[in-house]
């Protein structure tokens, strides 16, 4: 196998490389890391010593690629099926990768430091963050009113940065009545074909979740 993924199937920037890897049809082997286990976290340490996941190991190139926008650009260039999900076209290509990182950091950032704080002793002040993806929402609701997808009118690496930001935000700050152009948006997400499979992989791991309860009955 060319190609080795160390993820955690619960992980949301892991969907995201799932979601890409999915949409290609791009053969790869699976290593799940449990970062409590100091053994695997030794060993995502020597490959990339920040210890975060995923990274992608290319072992006919023998090159390891972390962070998710760069391994997705990776893909594209030697691992895509028919279709790609960063276009030739500069300009095309640029707002995909405006939308990708604006999910990565104003959606998926907020969400990230509202889960990481319900495992602190003491809790803190949330209200910036909470506000923070309820500005996204509404900057998103108004743009989804024009298009199919986030960069346009094909599916991309902004989607794939998408599906897991808004799939997990939305159990911390539900999507309001005011937003029916995110949540038909949110809708499609879910009906990819890719997205379900990422979603289904995880099912198992979703009472892992501090806020599996909030998870839509529909996705358990």
């Amino acid at each position: 196998m060319a190609l080795t993924l160390y993820y955690h199937p619960l992980a949301s920037f892991c969907h995201k490389v799932l979601i890409a890897l999915y949409e290609h049809g791009t053969h790869f082997e699976r290593r799940i890391i449990d970062l409590g286990s100091p053994a695997e976290r030794t060993e995502l340490q020597a490959i990339w010593p920040l210890t975060k996941f995923p990274v992608i190991r290319d072992h006919e190139r023998g090159r390891d690629v972390p962070e998710t926008s760069i391994i997705i650009e990776y893909l594209d260039r030697f691992y895509s099926g028919e279709g790609r999900l960063i276009p030739d076209d500069w300009d095309k290509a640029l707002e995909v990768r405006l939308w990708d990182r604006f999910f990565d950091n104003y959606v998926h950032g907020p969400m990230q430091e509202i889960v990481a704080d319900s495992f602190r002793p003491v809790r803190r002040d949330l209200a910036s963050e909470r506000a923070a993806l309820a500005t996204a929402y509404r900057m998103l609701d108004e743009r989804m009113a024009t298009r199919a997808w986030a960069a346009g009118q094909e599916f991309s690496m902004a989607d794939c940065a998408a599906a897991p930001a808004l799939f997990y935000a939305s159990t911390l700050v539900p999507f309001g009545p005011e937003s029916a152009h995110l949540h038909a948006y949110f809708e499609r997400l879910m009906a990819r074909p890719s997205v379900v499979r990422v979603l289904d992989e995880a099912k198992p791991y979703f009472s892992m979740y501090p806020f599996a309860k909030d998870i839509p009955q529909r996705f358990r």
